[in-house]
């Protein structure tokens, strides 16, 4: 959003020193004017480094999806401008694994704490969060810590734009498996980002509530979809004991259901079951 030019620079330039590996970066302004400039960095002025600027903010879904739009490469990162990547054998690490294995679709990375902290439970995106060193198969991703096949994000449709912020990646990932590609949580595969909450953003309740509805809306069989939806207002009733947290929360909630969620398209109950053997059923 232009507001960051020094974290900026340090991502893109983790980001061209990969080694061994073709890289390209698109830069997405979302929500500068139409001679916005990322900064004074020479790192901005390396032939690789594509601007894409959008006059409003259009969200992160569409913002993302506007930068594959516009790149060329097989394999996408999605990287935010207060992040970086210290391995410069990230890149070559990524592409061995996807060219071993056809079948894998997205691989989240493990995000680290630049002061040493231990971490957040929620960047392990499995309900075993406790050791965020252990990789595995999972369900869902970060989604600005990950790579994407690009044959898998197609297949899936993209980023829901209208989501705007929150849980627009598991929607991909949900379309992704139906679609009989495979996600991992790798833990050597690991990207920097400083510890912040989530509820540092004003609308994250709301989004949050929204957006799940949406989710089950779009994505899952009936009766899993109201099984989702009332694990999800059990599990806030039980975590958030705040009014203030409470009330942006269940009117996101009402939102989801009285306004259009985007395309129906269930995923099947094989792959619903694939998602529960792997220890995540699509019902939390």
């Amino acid at each position: 959003m232009g507001n960051r030019p020094t974290e900026l620079a340090r991502a893109v330039r983790s980001a061209l020193d990969q080694e061994n590996v073709d890289v390209e970066v698109i830069l997405v302004g979302n929500g500068v004017p139409g001679d916005w400039t990322p900064g004074d960095d020479e790192v901005f002025e390396d032939k690789r480094v594509t601007l894409v600027r959008l006059p409003r903010n259009v969200g992160i879904p569409a913002g993302r999806n506007r930068g594959v739009a516009a790149s060329t490469g097989e394999i996408v990162l999605f990287l935010d401008d207060d992040g970086w990547y210290r391995s410069t054998r990230l890149g070559a690490h990524l592409r061995d694994r996807f060219a071993a294995d056809p079948s894998l679709g997205i691989v989240s990375f493990r995000v680290r704490d630049p002061e040493g902290g231990p971490g957040e439970r929620r960047h392990v995106p499995r309900l075993r969060a406790g050791d965020p060193e252990r990789s595995s198969e999972v369900t869902t991703f970060l989604g600005g810590a990950c790579a994407v096949r690009r044959a898998a994000f197609d297949a899936a449709g993209g980023l829901p734009e209208d989501f705007f912020y929150a849980h627009e990646e598991t929607d991909l990932a949900w379309q992704a498996m139906n679609a009989g590609y495979r996600i991992v949580y790798d833990a050597s595969a690991v990207m920097y980002h400083p510890a912040v909450l989530p509820t540092r953003h004003e609308m994250f309740y709301r989004y949050n509530a929204r957006n799940r509805v949406w989710l089950a809306r779009r994505n899952l069989p009936w009766p899993l979809a109201l099984a989702y939806c009332a694990v999800w207002v059990a599990m806030t009733l039980l975590r958030e004991r705040k009014p203030a947290a409470l009330r942006p929360w269940f009117k996101g909630f009402a939102e989801g259901w009285r306004k259009p969620a985007g395309p129906r398209r269930p995923i099947s109950w094989r792959t619903a079951w694939r998602m529960t053997r792997i220890g995540r059923p699509p019902i939390i």
